[in-house]
């Protein structure tokens, strides 16, 4: 039975638009499909007109096959963050109602015209941000603050080094970090990537990658201390020195796995240091532990945008008619911030 939506008045088809993987590969077997607009939202249901969508790393490493959905959400709609207006809501739905703007994070299918999902995964947008600007901000800072200040629970006289820090996951870790006055060392392969990164008040730049021994920096930086969080989004290639970096009863958070999910486990320097490694990432997650995160982004993050003392970093802005080039730009490593995706 066909079903419409009406958005600013006007009655939308029950097709939509989205970002379609045809077959696993390159970027060449990505289109732009119609297909079917989700459901009318029952129980604690949104339905969300997609505005812009974040583009991650994940995205490109679904594409290729290695990253699956998990049940029930699209195989071959990717997307894992989103900024739009709400249109329609379940009769449990308490806080949000049809022309609400909101943003935040799906275990798929968010690179849609339309996404449905969960009324707690979701938080309003701050008036002095648009849509494409709050698309680059749920994944990266969610993920970024869940992982360092809720499970790491870094304190505000502690020490931080954060990893591929000119990701979006690594400069919404530093901007928060800087927000309480925390000092924050970062690595990067790339010199410029490097440099830029002090623009949001990197403390320690350090070349990392390429036989670079950044173990042996942190500990002439710290007085032979050492860090009391590592925040990882490179993997195992860093592992080894990861352990001989952190200061005693520090904090490992693996988020990333781009160089690497093997690596050689030093037991007598973790038993020594006491240290804690925790593996995390948000896509598995019930959702109620989805939800969690998110109200502890709305509550501590978003009035940082707020009231301006952090700030989106948005490298480029591609159409979603041009998902492709937009794949092949991020594939290429030369992004600085989040590459979005808006309609």
């Amino acid at each position: 039975m066909a079903r419409h939506h009406a958005v600013n008045g006007v009655a939308m088809l029950n097709l939509m638009k989205a970002v379609y993987i045809k077959s696993f590969g390159g970027p060449e077997n990505l289109e732009i499909r119609e297909v079917d607009v989700p459901p009318s939202p029952t129980g604690d249901e949104v339905v969300v007109r997609v505005r812009a969508a974040g583009l991650n790393r994940a995205d490109l490493i679904q594409r290729r096959g290695f990253y699956p959905a998990p049940p029930g959400v699209s195989q071959e709609i990717p997307g894992l963050e989103f900024a739009g207006e709400v249109t329609e809501t379940g009769e449990e739905v308490k806080t949000l109602k049809p022309g609400d703007r909101v943003f935040g994070i799906t275990a798929g299918a968010a690179q849609a015209e339309f996404l449905s999902t969960r009324e707690g995964v979701l938080a309003r947008i701050p008036e002095n941000l648009s849509y494409t600007e709050a698309a680059a901000i749920p994944e990266a800072f969610i993920t970024a603050h869940d992982a360092v200040f809720t499970q790491a629970e870094l304190k505000d006289d502690e020490t931080l080094l954060i990893h591929a820090v000119g990701s979006g996951v690594g400069l919404a870790a530093l901007q928060l970090a800087k927000a309480r006055g925390i000092r924050v060392f970062g690595t990067s392969r790339t010199a410029g990537k490097r440099e830029a990164a002090r623009q949001f008040g990197l403390d320690e730049a350090i070349l990392a990658g390429e036989g670079a021994y950044f173990a042996r920096i942190i500990a002439d930086k710290t007085n032979q201390r050492g860090v009391d969080v590592i925040l990882d989004l490179v993997g195992a290639g860093y592992f080894t020195q990861n352990l001989e970096s952190l200061a005693s009863k520090g904090r490992l958070m693996l988020v990333g796995l781009t160089a690497g999910t093997k690596a050689e486990f030093d037991l007598g320097m973790a038993l020594k240091k006491r240290v804690k490694i925790t593996g995390t990432m948000l896509r598995g997650r019930s959702n109620e532990e989805k939800a969690e995160a998110t109200r502890n982004f709305a509550e501590e993050v978003v009035p940082l945008f707020e009231n301006g003392r952090i700030r989106t970093n948005i490298d480029k802005v591609f159409g979603f008619e041009e998902v492709r080039a937009a794949h092949e730009h991020l594939e290429s490593n030369e992004s600085f911030g989040k590459v979005i995706l808006e309609w």
